[in-house]
């Protein structure tokens, strides 16, 4: 089997977490002798090649990171681009991550992805969801590599059916909520922390600014 892989993140191929992601997942996926290609969304001059990539192969996966409950717009823009396959056949799968720990806040965003395939005159062949990945590519390679060590098994799953079957998908997408006693817990201590880190993050990925500037300020009109 042969796949393409579309990676919608906007983000650069070394910050992105999606990109890591997907490394793993072609390890578990090319294991028994399956192939793939990978394109990226954030490099422009790549989009004619993603397209015609797309149009010749009938296994093709969306990966992309959560972006405010839906998928970023460099990934919509692609998407409008892409006229419907000419012949049935072909199946659309995708891999959504996020921040978030809990699985049910990336529903929204996996009952978009639902409506793709059929606007494209594609098979859908599932969602793969999972969270609380947001620090992925900052946390060192080790931690990474065991935070996005799953995927190789999700790998091997897509090889071997050529979909994420909704079973399999719902156990590899973890705990729907956040027990209580671990939500109360980040409520007395989250707010803390992201004080902390987040400025940490926002350096790590480039951000030059405080993160409170507010650099138009001076001209908003207040009543």
């Amino acid at each position: 089997m042969h796949l393409v892989i579309i990676i919608g993140s906007p983000r650069a191929r070394d910050r992105s977490n999606t990109e890591k992601i997907v490394e793993t997942f072609r390890h578990g996926f090319e294991a028994g002798g399956n192939t793939s290609e990978t394109w990226y969304l954030s490099d422009r001059r790549q989009w004619a090649e993603a397209k015609a990539a797309f149009a010749a192969n009938e296994r093709v996966l969306f990966a992309l990171p959560l972006y405010v409950e839906n998928i970023p717009g460099i990934m919509l823009e692609f998407l409008e681009e892409l006229p419907p396959k000419a012949a049935p056949g072909t199946k659309l799968a995708f891999i959504l991550q996020g921040g978030f720990p809990e699985a049910s806040q990336l529903r929204c965003g996996e009952s978009f992805l639902e409506t793709l395939p059929a606007k494209l005159n594609c098979e859908y062949a599932g969602t793969l969801i999972k969270g609380d990945m947001f620090g992925a590519r900052l946390m060192g390679e080790k931690l990474c590599e065991k935070q996005t060590a799953p995927f190789e098994d999700a790998g091997r799953h897509f090889a071997g059916c050529g979909c994420f079957e909704k079973g399999y998908a719902d156990s590899f997408a973890g705990p729907e909520f956040m027990p209580e006693a671990d939500a109360r817990r980040f409520k007395r201590l989250g707010r803390h922390m992201q004080r902390l880190l987040v400025p940490v993050v926002a350096k790590k990925l480039g951000c030059r600014e405080r993160l409170d500037a507010a650099p138009y300020k001076e001209f908003i009109k207040t009543p």
